[in-house]
């Protein structure tokens, strides 16, 4: 087992033992591939926080396999499920390696762990030999800014931040300056975590993209949301919300650790297009990693035989 699927297995003990136990359950109980098998696998999916949809087009590609190759012994049912799983987690397939200079504007509401990942990401980026500054934007709450201090001073990275209430754009403005000085690879900036009025949101994100576009626009831009695993359909609705709001190019997922239902990846890729690209599992600064699709369906269901 390598060390990815290992840390991946550790990571989601809980989502591995609710699938590992369903899919034994199940398939020690047919000696044949039929209908009923794969309606009792669907259901199996939907209850691990898959989703009724995702569940679904996973069995449509479940069956296709199971003609398709002749298939007709259960025990390779196990390695099927892996293989269409990671088909459907590898299709938003996208690179974690940021050309330099990049500027990132993490999203996400509050409690779901965004500080804390921003706090994560930055540690990794800089592991890496990247030069990080890091935006304070997030000016609405106090706790946030002095939260995320304590993440860059564990760090070591500069952080850029202005009184409670200040503007956000202003504090993105003076962040590029100080990126742009230290030479910075990555600028990450913290946002406020609000779905009460997306339309607010929507506005507030446009003008930190005006600031970075007029003042950074050699920075490649992207968007990462934060969504709490523990969540399940909840967080598939913020990921839906957030979406429209704002052009989000990927998921960082966090607390998979705490959750049976980690199945909710394979839904966020596949019914909202939006690939995840790193998970959080563990409380430790260097507990994110980027996302691997194989070492997840493997984590899940157990490595392919």
């Amino acid at each position: 087992m390598s060390n990815l699927v290992q840390k991946m297995l550790n990571g989601l003990s809980k989502t591995r033992k609710q699938f590992q136990a369903g899919l034994d359950s199940i398939l020690s109980r047919f000696v044949s591939i039929d209908e009923d098998l794969f309606d009792e696998l669907e259901e199996m999916l939907i209850l691990s926080d898959v989703g009724a949809a995702t569940s679904a087009d996973i069995m449509d590609g479940l069956r296709s396999r199971v003609k398709a190759d002749r298939v007709t012994n259960v025990s390779e049912i196990n390695r099927l499920l892996i293989e269409e799983i990671t088909k459907i987690l590898d299709s938003g397939k996208m690179d974690v390696l940021y050309p330099s200079p990049s500027a990132i504007l993490v999203i996400g509401v509050n409690g779901a762990g965004k500080t804390t990942s921003i706090g994560k990401l930055t540690n990794l980026f800089m592991s890496q030999g990247k030069k990080v500054v890091v935006a304070a934007a997030d000016t609405f709450r106090a706790a946030a800014i002095d939260q995320l201090a304590v993440w860059c001073e564990r760090c070591g990275a500069p952080m850029i931040r202005h009184q409670e209430n200040s503007d956000p754009g202003a504090v993105v403005y003076d962040s590029v300056a100080a990126a742009k000085s230290r030479r910075a690879d990555i600028l990450i900036c913290d946002t406020a975590g609000r779905l009460q009025n997306k339309k607010n949101l929507m506005e507030e994100l446009k003008k930190l993209f005006r600031v970075l576009e007029t003042r950074f626009p050699e920075a490649r831009r992207e968007v990462l949301l934060v969504l709490d695993a523990t969540t399940g359909q909840n967080g598939l609705n913020q990921a839906r919300i957030f979406k429209e709001a704002a052009n989000v190019n990927g998921v960082i997922l966090t607390k998979l650790d705490g959750t049976a239902k980690g199945g909710i990846v394979i839904a966020i890729q596949n019914e909202l297009k939006i690939p995840v690209k790193y998970i959080c599992a563990g409380e430790a600064i260097d507990d994110i990693q980027p996302f691997n699709a194989r070492a997840f369906a493997e984590a899940m269901l157990g490595e392919a035989q």
